[in-house]
């Protein structure tokens, strides 16, 4: 059982989400603008947080930048609306959600989404990936090299553990996209690569030996080569 913060600005469709995460043993807590979910989540415990975009007072998006930008807000967010083509999904993840579900949704696939977050934070809350010189603190989501201290949005952690985890491993454009962004996006995208170099910029630039590398046809592999 999760505590879930829910922000949905329409009466019906929250309680809606409401019974049915109750019923699979939640306690949800609702509020119906942002900034009422603002005020709560900075002065009680939650989960996690479910959050529709287009709210009023401060939106979704905004709210989950802001919330990401606050040293320990580190819960799990997910975003649910109905805006659903790649360009709000490519915007909700860059403000920091972890996962992005489009409505109409099903309530086995929002509690699937539900369990694999409350996992992986469970068992990344306190380990230390390290490669080469360069320390991932999975608590803080805080990358180290060397003397700097490297701040991560949530995707860029995201890609930067996945990584870490399968050093040494040639790591293709679409398992990324499968298993970092939980999404079947167009393969045609370019997000993948993006990202990549954002991460490039941060935690390569200015250092003799790199740690990313691109495999020309095929993706990523991460290590000191």
């Amino acid at each position: 059982m999760a505590k879930i913060l829910l922000a949905e600005d329409e009466i019906n469709i929250a309680s809606f989400i409401e019974r049915g995460l109750q019923e699979f043993g939640h306690e949800v807590t609702v509020v119906y603008d942002g900034d009422s979910c603002w005020d709560l989540l900075q002065n009680e415990t939650f989960d996690l947080l479910v959050l529709d975009i287009i709210m009023p007072g401060m939106n979704g998006l905004d709210l989950c930048l802001q919330y990401r930008q606050k040293e320990g807000f580190l819960i799990p967010v997910i975003i649910l609306t109905a805006l659903g083509t790649t360009d709000d999904i490519v915007r909700g993840l860059d403000a920091g959600a972890d996962d992005y579900l489009v409505k109409p949704f099903s309530f086995q696939e929002l509690e699937a989404r539900i369990k694999a977050l409350l996992r992986r934070g469970k068992e990344s809350s306190s380990l230390q990936l390290i490669c080469d010189d360069l320390i991932l603190d999975c608590s803080l989501r805080r990358a180290q090299r060397g003397d700097r201290i490297i701040d991560l949005t949530v995707k860029e952690y995201r890609l930067l553990e996945y990584f870490m985890t399968h050093q040494g491993i040639v790591l293709s454009r679409l398992s990324l996209l499968k298993d970092v962004w939980d999404k079947n996006f167009d393969p045609n995208t370019n997000v993948v690569d993006v990202y990549v170099n954002y991460l490039r910029n941060k935690i390569d630039k200015d250092f003799d030996r790199k740690l990313i590398h691109t495999v020309v046809g095929t993706g990523y592999i991460m290590g000191v080569q």
